[in-house]
């Protein structure tokens, strides 16, 4: 792609670029202005037009337009390359090497959800009745709805079939978009209408809401080409700006919250649509910032999803912290509805999500009596596992040996016999007897579900795992399956040192695997020939590494 690269730097000047972000003056030769990350008191951030290049003396950061925008939309360099390609007018399927038709057919969906997007605006203008709902019941002003691109769905099965097809979209393309049911009708009807964008401004698909009643009470597209629910975050196109203005990011649970959040002036807020959040979500978004605020419920679910956050936080530098005083209401929008200001207040008025999470299994327990201080000292030690930082881990230590009423060294006891006792526990676990022939077949593939499901459920960083994670949702539910199954009944699970076994057993099975294969391919080869000795050499080579 580096033809593509110079075509794209030969079209966009680095000053146009950057200009988009950063408010530029002339400097002699070059271009001066403030960090877009807010880090710098004097304008620190310099472009030299003659060389396409900028650099960022406070945040010491730097390179060409590529870079920037990866930088300062938190992306990929494939998100940036397809961004830059569109402002430059750069076809990018002449400069790749994949295939083409495939290329071409995410074009034709994004066109026709683009269009579609389109007609069920139109479709909102002109019924009275959903406009009230949208406007007075729900309580968005215009500029939200226009900046959310809200529509409306007709009732009608046929409407937006008829109307695509009539612009030329065959069924399939319609189908592949997410918009027809089983019976290649409209799959959205009589339902507010709320388009799903990527940071690129792209429409990849919508999250549905009755109006009138019914289930189910949100419908969101189903997976597509363009979109996959584990990476996509909600509201993140029209949030970004604000995250890296203002440096931190809400994580609310609804979509609703996110709209409501951004209409009372808390436009850091984005949401995972549909699912509980990844490690892709995280790394996404610590992209933007290092201040990562939840906002979930105070429930046994909200309480999970925390812990799940704490996890994949431990090693990513994130500052964790919790939004949970609603004044009685149940959720953000609710609280907005209530009153604006309140909800701006509770954005201020976070906690660190560990002290809210040791908070809420205190609710639930009476350290009066032994037995739940032994309950609590668990899963409180459980819990520091993941703090890295000496001093922070060390603080909350003492803090819960005061709850307890004992010493802090005695804690700090308690917790080594517990990761002494998990490693014995998993070395049990994972060298048991020798798997017969009829099992080897399946070796690999246990061993390869369980690293992903620590790779995605587990918040694993320091130990590399080279196993792409899947896009398909419906495997990702399984190696959440299989993740729950295999730390079901263990205390203060160390998945690091889980991961450290694991690919231990997986670099020894991949390599007995390939020894077999070439022993196998050397049966067959004439002792004379130069690859029978080249077999042989590889080997030998892998029986000493």
């Amino acid at each position: 792609m580096q033809d593509a690269k110079e075509e794209i730097k030969s079209r966009l000047a680095v000053e146009d670029v950057v200009g988009q972000y950063v408010e530029l003056k002339r400097a002699g030769r070059n271009l001066k202005g403030h960090s877009p990350w807010g880090v710098d008191k004097t304008p620190s951030f310099m472009v030299s037009p003659e060389k396409g290049i900028w650099h960022d003396f406070s945040a010491n950061k730097g390179g060409d337009i590529f870079t920037f925008v990866m930088e300062v939309e938190g992306i990929s360099f494939k998100e940036a390359m397809e961004k830059l390609a569109s402002q430059a007018g750069v076809d990018l399927s002449k400069y790749r090497g994949g295939d083409p038709a495939v290329a071409k057919r995410k074009m034709r969906l994004k066109e026709a959800l683009e269009l579609a997007t389109r007609y069920y605006q139109a479709c909102l203008v002109r019924n009275r009745e959903v406009c009230e709902y949208v406007f007075y019941k729900r309580n968005m002003n215009r500029g939200t709805v226009k900046e959310f691109r809200i529509g409306y769905a007709p009732a009608s099965g046929k409407a937006l079939l008829g109307v695509l097809k009539k612009r030329g979209f065959t069924e399939r393309e319609l189908d592949d978009a997410g918009l027809l049911n089983r019976f290649k009708t409209d799959l959205f009807r009589d339902r507010m209408m709320v388009p799903f964008i990527d940071t690129t401004g792209n429409v990849i698909g919508f999250t549905a809401r009755v109006i009138k009643g019914g289930e189910p009470k949100y419908l969101n597209t189903p997976e597509t080409l363009l979109f996959n629910k584990s990476r996509f975050i909600f509201g993140l196109a029209e949030a970004k700006e604000s995250i890296r203005r203002n440096n931190f990011v809400v994580i609310v649970e609804g979509n609703m919250d996110v709209i409501s959040s951004h209409q009372a002036g808390v436009k850091e807020a984005v949401a995972t649509s549909g699912t509980a959040m990844t490690e892709q979500h995280l790394k996404a978004l610590s992209n933007l910032t290092s201040d990562i605020r939840l906002a979930y419920d105070g429930d046994a679910a909200g309480v999970k999803a925390t812990e799940r956050a704490i996890m994949m936080a431990g090693d990513l530098g994130v500052n964790l912290t919790v939004i949970s005083n609603y004044h009685g209401a149940k959720d953000p929008d609710e609280l907005i509805q209530k009153d604006p200001a309140l909800w701006q207040a509770a954005v201020s008025e976070r906690i660190p999500a560990v002290d809210w999470l040791l908070s809420k299994y205190e609710e639930n327990l009476d350290l009066r009596l032994a037995p739940d201080k032994r309950q609590y000292s668990d899963v409180a030690l459980k819990l520091l596992g993941y703090v890295k930082d000496e001093i922070e881990k060390a603080s909350y230590e003492e803090k819960v040996a005061k709850k307890l009423g004992v010493d802090v060294s005695i804690l700090r006891e308690k917790g080594a016999r517990l990761d002494a006792k998990l490693a014995e526990k998993h070395t049990k676990r994972y060298l048991k007897k020798p798997k017969t022939e009829a099992d080897e077949a399946g070796s690999m593939s246990k061993l390869e579900n369980s690293l992903l499901a620590l790779k995605v459920f587990g918040g694993i960083t320091k130990t590399k795992i080279p196993l792409d994670i899947p896009e398909d949702e419906a495997k990702l539910s399984e190696l959440e399956m299989i993740f729950n199954k295999e730390h079901e009944g263990i205390e203060n699970p160390n998945y690091e040192k889980e991961a450290a076994e694991l690919m231990r057993r997986y670099s020894d099975e991949s390599r007995r695997q390939r020894i077999a294969e070439l022993n196998e391919k050397l049966s067959s080869l004439d002792e004379e020939s130069d690859e029978y000795d080249a077999v042989l050499r590889e080997i030998t080579d892998l029986q000493k590494s």
